[in-house]
């Protein structure tokens, strides 16, 4: 199996790395990750200014490892296209923190995932629910899991956003299929002045609770299970388009 990996935490982030390793031993791994972090970029990509990319193995002795200055979805553009690498699946994780519901639409670790698929292959994001570093070691055991027992058909279409849970003990988490939530935040934009007393503005924001549909991705999450939602880019409302095309009869 060829393996591209890529992220958005950037190239030197941790959970790109535990990753590939555990990637290694199931096939030949290319990464084509950001220079820089680029969470929340979403499926950004860059036309207006060139694209610098630099050989550096991630891991020793690794070649096809490269950082690039854009986004996640130019990394994987970029790998497939311009360096003309054929993988059989594209990866991107490990993440630092959760892709969870609608926020699906602003993560650039599903975007470069998301990018594979558009490419015309198979994908699969990978989050951890949570910032402790620990925590990438159980989401690599989490995903050796899932490749030795070959759970996920790897076939053209396929995209998955996996998100693993922090959780304690020696056992791995149960997995469960999800369809994606809805994340809602109370934004707070706090303003500040700058030192030429200029003001300026910086977005945060906590998630309401969610509500306890057991189907749902942000569920699975908060019990303790893996979640495991297959995602598509159609985002047609196809309720309202049966409404409209009444109109036209």
């Amino acid at each position: 199996m060829k393996v591209l990996l890529s992220n958005d935490d950037g190239f030197h982030a941790p959970g790109l790395k535990t990753l590939a390793e555990v990637l290694q031993d199931f096939g030949e791994v290319m990464v084509a990750a950001p220079d820089r972090e680029r969470s929340a970029v979403g499926h950004g990509i860059t036309v207006h200014q060139p694209l610098r990319i630099k050989e550096q193995p991630l891991l020793p002795g690794m070649k096809n490892s490269f950082m690039a200055s854009g986004t996640p979805a130019d990394c994987v553009k970029l790998a497939v296209q311009g360096l003309e690498w054929r993988p059989d699946v594209v990866f991107s994780g490990i993440n630092r923190g959760a892709n969870l519901g609608t926020d699906v639409l602003y993560s650039g670790t599903v975007s470069a995932a998301l990018e594979g698929l558009l490419l015309g292959l198979p994908a699969i994001a990978v989050s951890l629910c949570g910032h402790d570093t620990a925590g990438y070691e159980l989401a690599a055991a989490v995903m050796r899991d899932i490749l030795e027992k070959d759970i996920l058909p790897l076939k053209t279409g396929a995209l998955y956003n996996i998100n693993v849970p922090l959780t304690a003990g020696s056992e791995l988490p149960k997995i469960r299929f999800t369809r994606q939530g809805t994340r809602i935040y109370n934004n707070i934009f706090e303003q500040r002045k700058d030192p030429r007393g200029i003001p300026y503005y910086w977005l945060g924001g906590t998630p309401v609770p969610a509500s306890a549909d057991p189907e749902v991705d942000l569920t699975a999450i908060a019990d303790g299970c893996v979640s495991i939602t297959p995602l598509q880019p159609d985002l047609t409302n196809y309720n309202l388009l049966r409404q409209l095309r009444k109109i036209e009869d």
